[in-house]
């Protein structure tokens, strides 16, 4: 593998932004400071920012590479290869891709689970960046488990979300999404099925599995039956996911309860939490919070939900996703440090050093001698978006824009 030095770039190192240049060898950063290195192709990073590649901890728009249309579905491989290339070109180098292990037919089944991590792995050997996947687990889908664990048996080991969008559709509906009860404890209230509140959250996710809005209403009457052995799975799947060191993510905690009954399960990453007493619950607890990078370009919560932008800037936030918009990642940092609700570093941070060690990527997410060479050099004027020129990914490039290379 060529050596590469990346010269006058502005890198974020772990002690402050230093004007230097870093050496690239085998993979790995070799060197910080090195003025030369024969044989190096050497970058111009001049009036640049380099910063260590984005690690993606959720990201779930790869679905609509799997499927375009309602429907309409393309082959796995090239689903792969098309998203690989966008999340170079964003200076993503890692990502965990949020992959639905539904009771659904279509888009999000079990089948089409399997299909995809099939077709990532044959694709694995053409693609350019990190693929892993976050095995995000819809907690009334028993059919999954052996799936599970499979994937867990396999390299490298893909995150547990737990999620139960189930319980959230059948809700009582006076009480908002963000302050209902614990979907196992005894305040929790089922809706009836006709109820109009399930019938138009039926109606928004019916398209993607080709079944008819009574179709949909008969399959969900059908699962919801399996509710008093869903805690017990929940406990098994918690039980596999400790035994093969994956790291546990739990899904749109709306209470404290919520948030203690995965706690005590050893899952230890709050994801998309939706009150800001459970997110600084976590916090307290030395654990993870990541909101969606969505939510903080926008300036809000498309569902009313927690300010992403606000939890970064109080701290509680120190993780940013793609949620379901790949682009948002850098976009979010950009927008943040316009607005100066953190150091352009600790922002940076937020994708990249804190999701790593979250998910004990204890080898990337920082510039230091040693780590993994996953690297991007990125055009970022004052106020504006983070643009990536130049993407690496274990010290190979991934992506590359505008004449940056000398010999």
């Amino acid at each position: 593998m060529t050596p590469i030095l990346i010269r006058g770039a502005t890198a974020l190192l772990p002690d402050g932004p230093a004007e230097t240049s870093v050496l690239v060898a085998d993979g790995a950063i070799a060197e910080i400071g090195a003025p030369s290195a024969a044989g190096a192709l050497h970058v111009d990073g001049r009036g640049l920012v380099l910063a260590p590649a984005i690690v993606d901890i959720h990201g779930d728009a790869f679905e609509r590479a799997v499927m375009p249309r309602p429907g309409v579905f393309m082959p796995g491989e090239v689903a792969a290869m098309d998203v690989d290339r966008q999340l170079a070109a964003l200076g993503i180098a890692t990502a965990y891709h949020a992959l639905t292990l539904s009771w659904e037919p279509g888009l999000r089944s079990v089948e089409r689970g399997e299909a995809f991590l099939l077709a990532l792995a044959a694709a694995a050997p053409r693609l350019g960046i990190d693929h892993r996947i976050q095995l995000r687990w819809e907690t009334f889908a028993l059919e999954a488990i052996p799936l599970i664990e499979r994937a867990l048996a396999q390299g490298p080991t893909p995150s547990i979300a737990f999620n139960d969008h189930t319980s959230m559709m059948l809700r009582e509906r006076s009480t908002p999404v963000t302050e209902r009860a614990f979907e196992h404890g005894p305040h929790y209230v089922a809706a009836p099925f006709d109820d109009p509140g399930v019938r138009r959250s039926v109606r928004s996710v019916a398209a993607r599995t080709e079944l008819s809005e009574e179709q949909y209403l008969a399959r969900l009457a059908e699962v919801w039956a399996r509710r008093p052995g869903v805690p017990a799975a929940i406990a098994q799947v918690a039980a596999m996911g400790r035994a093969a060191g994956a790291p546990m993510l739990s899904h749109d905690d709306s209470q404290l309860e919520t948030r203690a009954f995965h706690r005590a399960m050893g899952v230890g990453i709050a994801e998309f939490p939706m009150s800001e007493a459970v997110a600084r619950d976590a916090r307290a607890a030395g654990e993870s919070v990541v909101l969606g990078a969505p939510n903080a370009l926008r300036g809000g919560s498309h569902i009313g939900s927690l300010s992403a932008a606000d939890m970064v800037e109080d701290g509680v936030c120190d993780i940013l996703a793609s949620d379901y918009h790949h682009p948002a990642l850098p976009a979010a940092v950009g927008r943040l440090a316009a607005e100066k609700r953190a150091s352009r570093a600790a922002l940076w941070a937020c994708v990249s050093a804190n999701p790593a060690r979250a998910l004990g990527l204890a080898d990337r997410g920082r510039i230091a001698p040693g780590l993994r060479a996953d690297l991007t050099l990125l055009e970022w004027p004052e106020g504006a978006t983070p643009a990536a020129r130049l993407t690496l990914s274990a010290g190979r490039i991934a992506h590359l824009s505008g004449d940056l290379l000398r010999a």
